[in-house]
């Protein structure tokens, strides 16, 4: 059973458990990705699943970048951040802008796709979204392949007297649904010294890599291999293609 608090109630916390700071190598490394596979400089960008806006945040001013969640809050925390850029609240699945861009980016909000189909249908609404020889990243945190039960923590403090803690637990309580565990502990401090803990659970998908490149062919997108020094770097599944010209 998932609680999903942290895209809930929790929202607010989240640049303390994983500041914005900390994805300017990330943003960077993923422009210039899609720049490649472009064949040339990104100049507007679809971001699928943008939560908190963190990434957004460490992105060039100029880029044309519109970002699209199905989470309210987490959308209210991203327009405080990035107070200039489009954002637009809608279910990946099913979204038509009724516009193109260069680029689609799909980070690890991938792992959210649980219904059946819903994979399919991110990829096709990518494909929709791309200008001819546009490019599309995915980067699933972890897939089926090379899945290994493991615990991931951060958090930091604010000039406020404010603090957060986290301690993530990633585990497959049943291997065959294609599905794993992700039990997220917060230690959450508030102004007045006063902490209290909370346990979220959620549930996302395992996603095999011939699953995501099935999907991503299906929507009639071609697999462009990534620069292999900048994918090895990013410490995660890059799965790349381009919309045919």
């Amino acid at each position: 059973m998932s609680d999903e608090r942290l895209y809930d109630d929790l929202a607010a916390w989240w640049p303390l458990l994983s500041p914005p700071e900390h994805y300017a190598a990330e943003a960077r490394a993923f422009l210039t990705i899609l720049a490649h596979a472009r064949g040339q400089d990104i100049g507007s960008l679809l971001e699928l699943g943008s939560g908190g806006g963190h990434l957004a945040s460490c992105m060039p001013g100029a880029l044309d970048l519109v970002l699209v969640d199905r989470a309210p809050a987490m959308l209210a925390a991203s327009r405080a951040l990035n107070p200039d850029r489009t954002h637009v609240e809608a279910d990946m699945a099913v979204l038509d802008l009724g516009r193109t861009f260069d680029a689609v980016l799909l980070h690890d909000a991938v792992m959210y796709l649980t219904a059946p189909g819903a994979l399919d249908a991110a990829c096709a609404t990518a494909a929709r979204h791309l200008v001819p020889g546009g490019a599309f990243l995915v980067l699933p945190d972890l897939v089926a392949d090379s899945f290994e039960e493991s615990t991931v923590s951060g958090g930091t403090d604010a000039p406020d007297g404010r603090g957060a803690r986290l301690l993530e637990w990633r585990w497959d309580p049943d291997p065959t649904d294609g599905r794993f565990r992700v039990d997220m502990n917060f230690l959450l401090r508030e102004a007045d010294g006063t902490v209290r803990a909370v346990h979220d659970v959620h549930e996302m998908a395992l996603f095999e890599r011939n699953d995501l490149w099935r999907a991503i062919r299906a929507a009639g997108l071609q697999p462009v291999e990534a620069p292999v020094r900048i994918a090895a770097a990013l410490g995660s599944e890059v799965f790349l293609a381009r919309k045919p010209a």
